[in-house]
C-alpha cells in the first residue's frame, strides 16, 4: 500500500511538472505580444501550480473543519491537538476567520488543522468564497454536527461533497444525548451524511462520535475532617476515536490524499487557464480552422492521386493541430499531434473514418475519370464533380478535426498521459473499497453518468 501511495505522489508530481513546463513556455523570451498578454492573464494560475507542486514536497496534510455556528469545530480541533489554542465559548460565532494550527500526532505525520467560521454566519458570496479557498487547500474535510442534520446543514454538506474531497462526518456533543437518542441520530447521519439519498450510507471511517468539550460536572468531595463540599470537575474530551480514525486513514492512504488534492487543484487551475485562453483567442482559433479547411479542400480537390489525397489530408490535419497548439501557447511535437489526431478519429464514433473512406472512393473515381478525360475531354465534367465532392468531404473533415482539437487544447494539459484528469482517474481506479477515497470514486463516476445523461437529453 505504501508503494502504491508513493506511485500516486510521483505521478502527481510528474503531472504538475508537465503542466508547468507547458505553460512556462509563455514566459520564455521572444514571445509574441499575444503570448505575453496571455502570460499576464494566467499568472495567478501558474502560481497555484507552482505552490501546489511545492506542497507535495513538504508532505504536510491539511485537514479543514466545517459546520454551522456553535457546533464545536474549534473545540474538536483543540481536543485533537491536546491544547486549547483556538478560542471557544458560548457566544455566537467565536471564530470570525479561518485559522490554522499544527498537529504532530506522531513522528511520521505532520498535519495542519484549519478552523473556519460557521457556514451560516457569513452571508452570501463572502461565505462561498471563504469556503472555496479553504476547501481548495484541504486534503481532508471534517464536517462537524451536534445532532440531526438541519436543512441548511444538508445543503452545505452537499456543496462540500461536490468539491470532490474526502470527508469525515463528526457527530459532536454526544455527551448531551442518552444512548437511545444517540443511536437513532447516528443511524440518520449515516444516510444523510453521504450527501445523496441514493448513495451508500457512511462507513465507520466516515462518521465518528465525539464529545470535544464536555461541560464540567459537579462532584461531591468528602474531606478527612468530615466536611463535604461540592466542586466542578472538568471532564476529559472523548476524542480518541476520531484521532485514531484520522491516523488510520493517513497511514492507509495519506500520500494518495495529498496527490489527489494536488491534482484537483492543478486541474482547476488549468481549467481557469483554458477559460482565459478561450476568451482571448476564440476568434483567432476559428479563423485558423477555416483557413486550414479551405487549404485542405483545395489541395485534395486538385490532386488526382488517391493515396496522396489521404496522405496530404493527414499531414494537413497534423499541421492544423500543431498550429492550434501554438495559438494556445502549448508546445507540441508531431508525435503528440499524431496521438491527438488518432484520438479524435476514434472518438468521432467512426464518422470521420467513414468520411476518409468516402474520400478514398471518390479519389479513385476521380483518378479514373482523369485518365478517361485524357482520351475524351468531355469527361472533365465528371472529374470536376468528383473533385468538388471530395474537396467538400476533406473540408468537412478538416473543420471537424479542428473543432475537436480546439476542445482538447482548451482543456490545457489535463488531457494526455500525465494530464491531471487522467492521473486522478488512475488513482481512483486503484483505491480499495475499504478506503475513504472509494466514495469519491463513486461520486465522480455518478457525476459523469448524470452529466452524460443530461447531454443526451
Amino acid at each position: 500500500m505504501r508503494n502504491l501511495q508513493e506511485t500516486h505522489l510521483n505521478r502527481a508530481r510528474a503531472s504538475l511538472r508537465q503542466a508547468l513546463s507547458w505553460y512556462g513556455n509563455l514566459r520564455k523570451p521572444g514571445q509574441s505580444p499575444s503570448n505575453l498578454q496571455l502570460a499576464g492573464l494566467v499568472k495567478p494560475e501558474l502560481e497555484v501550480l507552482t505552490s501546489t507542486l511545492n506542497k507535495l514536497d513538504y508532505n504536510v496534510i491539511r485537514i479543514a473543519a466545517f459546520g454551522l455556528v456553535s457546533r464545536g469545530k474549534s473545540a474538536v480541533l483543540n481536543a485533537l491537538v491536546g491544547q486549547k489554542i483556538l478560542q471557544t465559548g458560548p457566544l455566537h460565532g467565536v471564530t470570525q476567520y479561518p485559522r490554522s494550527v499544527r498537529w504532530n500526532p506522531s513522528s511520521k505525520v505532520l498535519l495542519e488543522l484549519i478552523d473556519t467560521p460557521g457556514l451560516d454566519e457569513i452571508a452570501g458570496e463572502a461565505r462561498s468564497q471563504m469556503a472555496r479557498e479553504v476547501v481548495q487547500q484541504a486534503d481532508l474535510i471534517l464536517f462537524v454536527v451536534s445532532g440531526d442534520i438541519m436543512g441548511i446543514e444538508y445543503q452545505a454538506l452537499c456543496e462540500l461533497r461536490r468539491a470532490q474531497k474526502p470527508l469525515i462526518l463528526v457527530f459532536n456533543k454526544i455527551d448531551l444525548y442518552p444512548e437511545t437518542d444517540k443511536a437513532a441520530i447516528y443511524k440518520n447521519l449515516q444516510q444523510l451524511g453521504a450527501g445523496n439519498l441514493q448513495a451508500k450510507p457512511l462507513q465507520p471511517d466516515e462518521i465518528v462520535m465525539v464529545a470535544a468539550e464536555p461541560p464540567a460536572m459537579e462532584v461531591r468531595v468528602e474531606w478527612p475532617d468530615g466536611n463535604v463540599t461540592y466542586e466542578w470537575e472538568t471532564q476529559p474530551p472523548q476524542i480518541d476515536e476520531l484521532k485514531q480514525t484520522i491516523l488510520k486513514i493517513l497511514n492507509r492512504e495519506g500520500r494518495s490524499l495529498l496527490a489527489l488534492n494536488a491534482l484537483i487543484q492543478a486541474r482547476d487551475a488549468e481549467e481557469a487557464i483554458a477559460q482565459k485562453t478561450i476568451n482571448l483567442r476564440s476568434s483567432q482559433a476559428e479563423n485558423l480552422i477555416w483557413q486550414f479547411t479551405k487549404y485542405k479542400a483545395l489541395a485534395v480537390g486538385l490532386n488526382p492521386i488517391p493515396f496522396l489525397d489521404i496522405l496530404g489530408g493527414a499531414v494537413a490535419d497534423l499541421a492544423l493541430i500543431r498550429s492550434m497548439s501554438r495559438l494556445y501557447g502549448l508546445p507540441m511535437t508531431s508525435y503528440e499531434a499524431g496521438k491527438i489526431l488518432k484520438t479524435i478519429l476514434l472518438s468521432s464514433g467512426g464518422l470521420l473514418l467513414g468520411e476518409l473512406g468516402s474520400s478514398l472512393l471518390l479519389g479513385l473515381g476521380k483518378s479514373a475519370t482523369a485518365i478517361a478525360a485524357g482520351e475524351n475531354p468531355t469527361n472533365l465534367t465528371g472529374y470536376a464533380g468528383s473533385a468538388i465532392a471530395q474537396a467538400s468531404i476533406a473540408g468537412y473533415g478538416a473543420y471537424a478535426v479542428g473543432k475537436a482539437a480546439q476542445v482538447y487544447l482548451e482543456k490545457g494539459s489535463t488531457w494526455g498521459n500525465l494530464g491531471a484528469s487522467t492521473v486522478i482517474q488512475e488513482i481512483l481506479s486503484e483505491v480499495e473499497p475499504s478506503t475513504i477515497l472509494y466514495r469519491l470514486r463513486q461520486e465522480i463516476g455518478r457525476g459523469s453518468r448524470e452529466q452524460g445523461a443530461g447531454s443526451r437529453e
